[in-house]
């Protein structure tokens, strides 16, 4: 397989990538506190469409839960398996993050729209990881699966 038919733009690849997701990591989530931004209103919306979310805050460093779970500090901290890491960072922020993400190797990265990185985008490409890069979950979640 080439790598880069791990970057995913066409609907149907987008649709069955969310629709064989189960567990989402949420890096740069949000708190509670910040209610108003698309880093905590997405997560919440995932975790209500069914999808087990599991907090990855990169401030916040006195905050053990987020939507009722528990807290982890890096990706590779979390003990279960990860369908799919969530980004909610600034795109110059996210090679900080490769090496995590690549350790932790998720089925599939989705970068939050307004974000994109194209080395980092073909790193997790090349080592089997699926990118979708400058797209929003929770939009592309209401229009091609509607609620679950």
């Amino acid at each position: 397989m080439n790598w880069q038919d791990n970057l995913i733009t066409d609907t149907g690849r987008i649709r069955e990538l969310i629709t064989t997701t189960k567990t989402i990591a949420v890096l740069g989530i949000k708190t509670e506190a910040q209610a108003g931004q698309p880093a905590f209103y997405v997560p919440r919306y995932l975790q209500f469409a069914g999808f087990e979310v599991i907090p990855v805050p990169v401030y916040y460093p006195n905050v053990t839960t987020i939507l009722g779970q528990k807290v982890y500090r890096t990706l590779v901290d979390i003990p279960a398996e990860v369908d799919l890491i969530n980004v909610f960072r600034r795109p110059r922020d996210v090679p900080g993050h490769l090496p995590d993400m690549l350790a932790k190797k998720p089925k599939a990265v989705w970068m939050q729209s307004d974000i994109s990185h194209d080395e980092v985008a073909a790193a997790l490409a090349k080592a089997g990881i699926k990118v979708v890069q400058d797209r929003c979950l929770m939009v592309d979640h209401r229009y091609l699966c509607g609620q679950r």
